[in-house]
């Protein structure tokens, strides 16, 4: 043996030590994205990205990340505001939908 320690395996506890859980920031960049981009792309874009990202920030909350790097902070207030975009952008998207085949 060459005196090295073997480093701790990925499902041993406490391994990374003091891991930050997963901020997903950069869904919350992409659904402002989609934002400013509505009046150049359809909206189910904003309501796509959006939705993802109401997803990862769920998940990211429930292993513990309370504050994003998002601008937002809070990601209860990021949760909300990529939740009204994906309304929003669903809501919009079903109008067209329905104005073009009716």
């Amino acid at each position: 043996m060459s005196g090295r320690t073997k480093p701790p395996a990925a499902f041993e506890p406490g391994y990374p030590p003091h891991a930050a859980p997963f901020d997903p920031m950069r869904l919350c960049v992409y659904s402002t994205i989609g934002l400013l981009a509505w009046l150049l792309t359809p909206a189910v874009v904003v309501a796509g990205f959006s939705g993802v990202a109401v997803v990862a920030y769920w998940r990211a909350r429930r292993a513990g990340l309370v504050k994003s790097r998002c601008k937002l902070g809070d990601t209860r207030v990021v949760m909300t505001y990529l939740g009204i975009l994906f309304l929003a952008g669903t809501g919009f998207t079903v109008y067209r939908v329905v104005e073009i085949l009716g």
